[in-house]
């Protein structure tokens, strides 16, 4: 006597067309996670606690901050991580909340541009910082 098994509901890809974003997603909330936890807790660190906290900051210091690359590439790196890794979890989010795949596209469409948007303007700010200008 022999078992028949019913067909699956959903057909399984190939190996070769299967993707691992899924996995890359994962693993880069993880990874990421650790290192905002590093940058975070620096930025807070320097700019709360160390040499009389919050009332020295003002733009001559975001301004000397800013004049190294150090600087400018440790808050570049908090920026980008912070916004794909929060970025990353709405879209999780999203994917388990939207029914709708039109409305689920859309979501993602408006999550993107403003993902983008947030990312070229940070990055444009930090890289563009005159410290020359007038404070007023």
């Amino acid at each position: 006597m022999t078992l028949a098994l019913d067909k699956p509901r959903s057909p399984r890809r190939p190996a070769a067309r299967r993707s691992n974003f899924e996995l890359a997603s994962w693993l880069f909330m993880r990874i990421s996670g650790i290192a905002l936890i590093v940058l975070v807790l620096g930025h807070l660190f320097i700019m709360n606690i160390l040499d009389g906290g919050v009332h020295r900051i003002n733009f001559a210091f975001v301004a000397g901050r800013w004049s190294s690359p150090f600087w400018q590439l440790w808050d570049l790196s908090m920026l980008w991580l912070a916004e794909i890794h929060g970025g990353n979890g709405l879209r999780t989010v999203i994917n388990d909340y939207a029914r709708k795949d039109t409305t689920r596209f859309w979501l993602k469409v408006m999550l993107y541009v403003s993902m983008v948007l947030i990312l070229a303007l940070g990055t444009y700010v930090i890289f563009t910082f005159d410290a020359t200008i007038p404070a007023d």
